[in-house]
């Protein structure tokens, strides 16, 4: 688990458009890293 100001680990995720989107490409510019586990789910 990661802490309060610790560096995430790379990882690809694919765009709405279907383009391949590392974090590490997106290195030098603001990134917000947001989830939310109960998105899909009822209640």
């Amino acid at each position: 688990m990661l802490s309060a100001g610790d560096q995430a680990p790379d990882f690809m995720l694919k765009s709405d458009a279907g383009e391949e989107i590392t974090l590490s490409s997106l290195r030098g510019k603001p990134v917000i890293l947001y989830w939310y586990p109960k998105d899909d789910t009822p209640g």
